[in-house]
């Protein structure tokens, strides 16, 4: 249900959406519905957050201002093994900041992500 003021929907581009949606199921369990061959979407039940990805050639990178989405994981190195299993890149390795540790990585069409955790 949509919440008045609330945050509802985020989109991203992807350069080949067929390698994000692999990766984005294999390692984090979405599901999508696609929209025709150049728009796919994902929903809060499985991702958190409703958003979509569009066809085209960009992607989102905090070094040009992105905003960062950070997932939560219960085990940090499991999921960063992950990340690199199904083709992702990994742009900053585990470190720790007050709080817990993080990584970010980048998914097959480029955008920039990161996941944290409270403990390593």
């Amino acid at each position: 249900m949509s919440a008045h003021k609330k945050l509802n929907y985020v989109e991203f581009a992807a350069a080949d959406l067929i390698a994000t949606k692999a990766f984005f199921s294999a390692v984090f369990d979405w599901q999508f519905i696609d929209y025709g061959p150049e728009y796919t979407s994902f929903s809060a039940d499985t991702a958190g957050l409703d958003g979509g990805f569009y066809q085209a050639p960009l992607s989102s990178l905090t070094q040009h201002g992105a905003a960062l989405l950070v997932f939560y994981s219960e085990n940090i190195a499991q999921t960063q093994a992950k990340v690199e299993q199904y083709g992702g890149s990994i742009i900053k390795p585990i470190f720790d900041f007050p709080g817990g540790c993080r990584f970010h990585f980048t998914e097959p069409s480029g955008n920039e992500f990161a996941v944290w955790s409270e403990h390593n």
